[in-house]
């Protein structure tokens, strides 16, 4: 979940002197073969880019036969010209935490960007993005993450929950300004800042299919702890594409994510304090819960009409309940360093 801390008039976000345009390297992880097409898609939008990123480097997590067939394949699928695709071993624990932090080992640019191996990025999202590090201040940029349901959206699914599947959803800002933290599909750093602070703990976040998450918020808070004055500039106009597949639009999954994000996000607390690490919760509850709350009783009127209905204000509350559990489990637990994600639901 990433949402704002700041208004967006807050005079932090305006322009200062230019300090020239970033290079930039954009990284990619993957963990399994089910994604090959996607990851054809992500790296083929890449490569159309308008602002060419200077380097592109696929992570492969632990995941032999696909390292193997990417470095077979890809080049002939993708149009001729820089930049060329490197693919780099996860050199760390298997996880999205241990790619990600050895594709910034691996990149050699000012800028490093993180896209989703199921992603697909609109064609100015690199110059989108690298416009926000005019600002010396800026720490990282990221961007608005678009749901593509390969079935549709689910009818009772509610838009303020779009953040179980990975994308933003309704709440967030629809203008530039700085927040907490931002959704790893679409996010970019400083490559200087990352390595200062030591990259992403493995010890957080997803492996494999485990629907955990909230190591980008981690690494976020350290960040802006790190440099009280640095901004986190969210741009809703470096748009991606998010594939959103059958299996995640379940109740099953539904139910499996929020209680994974309670735990994930106790997790954080446990280490930046409940403070910075619920500050934005507290407001989703306070403003965004409650709104989404009164669509969803108007759609219980006879003839309501884009409300949802009885099955999507039953979500919203399951929602709540069942994140909030998890986020109870996750504080009562004494030690979680062997799994922090111990006893999870499948």
């Amino acid at each position: 979940m990433s949402t704002t801390d700041r208004s967006p008039a807050d005079p932090i976000v305006a322009a200062t002197a230019s300090t020239g345009t970033p290079s930039l390297s954009v990284v990619v992880c993957a963990y399994t073969m089910d994604r090959w097409d996607d990851l054809r898609a992500c790296i083929g939008s890449l490569r159309r880019q308008r602002r060419p990123a200077d380097e592109i480097l696929l992570v492969v997590d632990h995941c032999p036969e696909l390292a193997v067939r990417a470095a077979a394949e890809l080049p002939a699928l993708l149009p001729a010209g820089p930049p060329a695709v490197r693919i780099v071993a996860n050199g760390e624990r298997r996880g999205l935490s241990g790619a990600r932090n050895t594709g910034v080992r691996a990149a050699t640019c000012e800028v490093v960007a993180f896209l989703d191996d199921d992603a697909a990025a609109e064609p100015d999202w690199t110059e989108r993005l690298l416009a926000g590090y005019r600002d010396p201040r800026v720490l990282g940029v990221g961007g608005l993450v678009r749901p593509w349901w390969e079935t549709g959206r689910p009818s009772w699914f509610p838009p303020e929950f779009d953040w179980v599947v990975g994308c933003s959803y309704r709440g967030l800002p629809e203008q530039p300004c700085p927040v907490r933290n931002f959704i790893g599909a679409n996010m970019s750093f400083r490559r200087a800042r990352l390595l200062a602070a030591g990259g992403f703990r493995s010890d957080l976040g997803r492996v494999g299919t485990r629907p955990l998450g909230c190591e980008e918020t981690e690494l976020c808070l350290r960040l802006t702890a790190d440099t009280p004055h640095g901004v986190l500039l969210y741009e809703p106009s470096a748009a991606v594409r998010h594939h959103v597949p059958t299996a995640r639009t379940t109740w099953r999954y539904f139910r499996a994510r929020c209680y994974g994000e309670g735990l994930s996000k106790a997790a954080v607390a446990r280490r930046a304090g409940a403070g910075p690490a619920l500050a934005s919760e507290r407001r989703y509850l306070r403003s965004t819960l409650p709104r989404a709350l009164a669509r969803g009783v108007r759609g219980l009127r006879p003839g309501a009409v884009g409300h949802g209905g009885p099955q999507a204000l039953g979500a919203l509350l399951a929602g709540v309940a069942v994140t909030s559990a998890g986020y109870a489990v996750g504080l009562l637990r004494q030690d979680t360093r062997a799994d922090p994600y111990r006893g999870s639901p499948p």
